[in-house]
């Protein structure tokens, strides 16, 4: 999809976190945006900005609102699924409302959307879906199970779909960021991202995904070379940070905090 201008783009988690650096990297190349978040104010405050987007207020978390969102939205030419909360710590430490909360926001909201808005897209003959995964979705590490379980399926969904849409004139892209400085949880808590997994900014972040639809783009990793490198390496990684005495980064506690707002 070479030419953005004048195609509508359904991004959620628009409020919060890099959400509002995709929404205005994607204004600037004349899409109209339909954006999705919890948080109205901050929804209406975006939406004012960013002429002539609309937006639908929408909590992922449940399930039936995620069906709402997509019929609200109505026809959809570019999906981003971009909401997401963090969730660090040991298992036994998590209830399974948390653990519920995670998967639906992470994951399932980003495959019945994607389920929901291909039909129209497939009969046009045109499309694109692009899903922020992670970094953690390619290198597993201590008390971010559930996290990583997250983002490992989400980044395997977006690759199987890819593979299944070949040549049907829909492309799925997907995302992995490192840690990003300047916006989300690391912004919104001062907690500094590990040393092993380097930082990005989220307006790389957002060009990556212009990219990734323009060019049609598999997968695109936003981090530092060696953290690309790393990525390969999965297990050696692993290793390293154990030895290294790595944890959870925001610790849990407050990445719960972060997750409830």
């Amino acid at each position: 999809m070479k030419d953005l201008k004048n195609r509508t783009v359904l991004l959620t988690g628009a409020p919060g976190g890099i959400g509002p650096h995709l929404a205005y990297r994607l204004h600037a190349e004349g899409v109209s945006l339909v954006l999705s978040g919890r948080n109205q104010a901050e929804l209406e405050r975006l939406a004012t900005t960013l002429p002539p987007a609309r937006f639908i207020v929408a909590d992922l978390s449940r399930e039936e609102e995620v069906e709402q969102l997509a019929a609200a939205a109505g026809p959809i030419d570019i999906l981003i699924a971009n909401a997401a909360v963090p969730a660090s710590g040991e298992l036994v430490t998590f209830s399974v409302e948390e653990i519920d909360r995670a998967l639906n926001v992470n994951l399932r909201s980003a495959i019945v959307l994607a389920d929901l808005v291909l039909p129209g897209m497939l009969s046009r003959g045109a499309g694109h879906i692009v899903l922020m995964s992670s970094i953690q979705g390619k290198i597993a590490t201590a008390l971010v199970s559930v996290y990583n379980a997250t983002k490992f399926g989400l980044r395997g969904f977006g690759l199987a779909l890819g593979q299944e849409l070949r040549n049907s004139g829909v492309g799925v892209s997907v995302i992995n960021p490192t840690f990003v400085r300047d916006a989300g949880m690391w912004a919104e808590t001062g907690v500094a991202a590990h040393p092993l997994a380097g930082q990005v900014t989220p307006d790389q972040v957002a060009e990556a995904v212009v990219r990734a639809i323009k060019e049609n783009r598999p997968e695109i990793d936003v981090a530092p070379l060696g953290t690309r490198l790393a990525a390969t390496m999965p297990r050696l990684v692993g290793s390293m940070a154990r030895r290294l005495g790595a944890t959870a980064f925001p610790p849990a506690a407050v990445a719960r905090q972060v997750a409830k707002r």
